[in-house]
């Protein structure tokens, strides 16, 4: 996308955010609910790590309705999703090995994330 002066005057003044504000509908997940990641292999961009494909975490914040980066990196902001911030146990990532009192959070979307319980269907 290309801004003319105008518009980068506009994105100084507000900031340059895909927000949707207010939402259409209630975010699926809530704080403390514990989900789990989904296995996608896109041939194209993500801002799902591989490492943590298939991982348990639990949601610890809703950022709110932002376009959908994987779609947006081709062009299309009109798919938004919820954004979260997920923390997963560093024993979830990599093995017993690891630290039990580490964790990470990672911000993730909607279509990465499905509740727990769901991958045993």
């Amino acid at each position: 996308m290309t801004y003319g002066p105008e518009e980068i005057v506009g994105l100084l003044d507000v900031g340059a955010t895909t927000r949707v504000d207010p939402p259409p509908h209630p975010a699926p997940y809530e704080v403390g609910q514990v989900v789990v990641t989904r296995n996608l292999h896109p041939r194209t961009h993500t801002r799902l790590p591989r490492y943590c494909r298939g991982k348990r975490g639990e949601i610890v914040r809703v950022h709110g309705m932002y376009a959908l980066p994987d779609r947006r990196a081709l062009g299309d902001e009109s798919t938004p999703e919820y954004c979260y911030s997920v923390r997963f146990t560093m024993r979830e990532l990599w093995g017993e090995e690891a630290p039990a009192r580490d964790s990470l959070l990672i911000d993730l979307w909607d279509s990465y994330l499905e509740p727990a319980g769901a991958e045993e269907r």
